[in-house]
């Protein structure tokens, strides 16, 4: 143990600790702007800066661990002086167009310019410029970038993919795509984490509301949208209502503010994603030596491109099932327009996702095959659609509960722990057992599965017959997993893969809250919902067996595999 003070309080932390997360126990802030618990840590903004008497020199919070006797001063004279000069030139390498930028009201530096009170800047602005190709998903304005490295910490540290990097030098040293390449030739899953850890606006999703706006006011336009189930458990968030308040009803009554024509739930088809990718795996699994394994799930499209550059010699595992988004928007353009007397080329297909990549798989050429256009027209993220609901400025407190339209918009359980790592290896088992079997299992058979670990594993018992699953979120934990199954140190039937850590509730298009990890928390919000829904079983839900009855026939089908399934090994990048 160490003995110290900050600010004349005496504290006694472990060795090891540092300033920074020894004062945060004494309930001292020291303002940051860089640093993120665990994998930002190098004192690049110098924002932290402390005093310890005796020292001319200034030392750094956040990476200089505590030592025996220190007297810690965190607002000193001298450090307020410094602080103010170090963000100060910040400032002047940084596009200040606040009005316009996507993290206005939601910024890092911004709040810490308001809180010095740093109203003019005695420096030249030099700030950055970058050229981009503004029809990718994913966006980064250089003339925003502070350079903190955050953006390549979190795609080396955590997602092992190693985009970005340091370019240039002196005062010309910035942070790009690593090899100088462009973007759209990088290996770039589009995941968005470097998003939603960068504390200012460099990075951001392309931004398609002015699109959806257009589709909004054409009157030649049927707009038709489908809400993922990890948004519902955190929509809220971007628009000033608490986590119990925000509820699916009042996300739909505020989508119908909006004007969208018909609002539907994606759950729907995450049933349906079940009943084909269940069957599938039965079918592999009852014929093994016809196939390759383990089987990967196919529903996280930044899993998919991280296989397609990374692992290509595994793209055959995966499972051809489409994702319920793009399940969706095919049954959208066929069944749905059939069902509802709507002509399918007016159909304007909008999904709500949590996720950027989501952006890049409805314009893979691969997952379209209604023949009437994209099968989805248009994605957009949590963050977009909470920008909308701003925009119109509707009162989110006074919103009434409404229900999805008439039959589209039922779901189970199972479908809504979709969002959830976890949650598609348990939905699947929970079907795959009844399709197995002709019962239901237990409600909690297979809740091993559940849980923030980055890598989980397990072996279930059905009918005598054991079933080794895996489930595994974070592309870092993903490379980690296929390199130790290549080794023959691992062997799995069944392993669910998403790109983000904690899954889709934590995804990339999701509300950004600097320096907290909220993925467990809008996952209990998910297995809360499916614990307490009324059908918690995918081959329950009457819509799914509606669409078989009328228009499917049955999982695996002709139209199933025309309309429902895709070959990854064709994908484009």
């Amino acid at each position: 143990m160490v003995s110290l003070t900050i600010n004349d309080q005496k504290i006694t932390v472990s060795e090891g600790t540092t300033i920074l997360e020894a004062a945060r126990e004494v309930g001292i802030d020291i303002p940051h702007l860089c640093y993120l618990e665990g994998i930002n840590e190098i004192g690049a903004c110098r924002v932290c800066i402390v005093e310890n008497k005796g020292m001319d020199t200034l030392i750094t919070a956040c990476n200089t661990p505590v030592e025996e006797g220190m007297q810690i001063y965190t607002n000193s004279p001298k450090v307020r002086k410094t602080r103010r000069i170090n963000v100060s030139l910040i400032l002047s390498d940084h596009d200040c167009k606040c009005a316009t930028c996507v993290r206005s009201g939601n910024c890092g530096l911004q709040k810490l310019a308001n809180d010095l009170g740093l109203l003019e800047i005695p420096y030249e602005n030099v700030a950055e410029k970058n050229k981009w190709n503004y029809d990718v998903p994913l966006i980064r304005d250089a003339s925003k970038c502070i350079k903190c490295m955050r953006c390549i910490q979190i795609c080396d540290k955590i997602q092992s993919m190693n985009v970005w990097d340091i370019t240039g030098s002196g005062y010309r040293t910035t942070v790009g795509v690593a090899h100088n390449e462009p973007i759209e030739e990088a290996d770039c899953a589009f995941c968005g984490q470097c998003i939603t850890h960068c504390p200012v606006g460099a990075l951001r999703e392309r931004n398609d509301t002015g699109r959806m706006l257009d589709a909004l006011a054409d009157p030649d336009k049927i707009t038709m949208v489908q809400i993922a189930p990890a948004v519902r458990a955190a929509w809220g968030e971007g628009v000033g209502l608490y986590r119990e308040e925000s509820t699916t009803g009042k996300l739909v009554s505020a989508l119908r503010q909006i004007g969208f024509d018909y609002i539907f739930d994606t759950v729907y088809t995450a049933d349906l994603t079940i009943m084909e990718e269940g069957s599938e795996f039965l079918e592999r699994f009852t014929h093994r030596d016809e196939y390759k394994w383990p089987m990967f799930t196919s529903c996280c499209p930044g899993w998919i491109r991280f296989v397609k550059t990374q692992y290509p010699e595994l793209a055959g595992n995966l499972s051809s099932a489409k994702s319920p988004q793009q399940m969706f928007g095919a049954i959208s353009k066929t069944y749905i327009a059939h069902k509802l007397g709507i002509d399918p080329d007016k159909i304007f297909s909008v999904s709500i996702m949590p996720c950027t990549a989501k952006k890049y798989e409805c314009d893979v050429a691969e997952v379209n095959d209604a023949d009437h256009g994209k099968d989805v027209d248009l994605v957009l993220t949590t963050r977009e659609m909470d920008r909308l609901i701003n925009a119109d400025r509707i009162k989110v407190e006074e919103l009434k509960e409404e229900p999805f339209d008439d039959m589209f918009g039922e779901g189970t359980g199972a479908g809504v722990i979709f969002g959830a790592t976890g949650g598609v290896m348990e939905a699947a088992l929970r079907s795959a057992y009844f399709l197995l079997t002709g019962k239901n299992p237990k409600m909690d058979a297979f809740k091993k599965v559940r849980g923030m670990d980055g890598w989980k594993e397990a072996i279930f018992e059905i009918e005598g017959v054991a079933v080794k699953v895996a489930v595994v979120s974070g592309l870092g934990n993903t490379r980690k997993l296929i390199e130790a199954i290549k080794a023959g140190k691992v062997e799995y039937d069944f392993v669910e893969v998403m790109a983000c850590p904690g899954g889709c509730a934590g995804g990339g298009g999701q509300p950004i809250h600097d320096g907290e990890e909220l993925a467990e928390t809008r996952s209990k919000t998910l297995y809360g919902i499916d614990s307490t829904a009324k059908i918690r079983f995918s081959h329950e839900n009457p819509t799914v067996q509606m669409t078989y009855e009328e228009f499917l026939e049955k999982p695996l089908s002709h139209r199933s595999h025309e309309l429902l399934h895709t070959n990854i090994e064709e994908w484009g990048l």
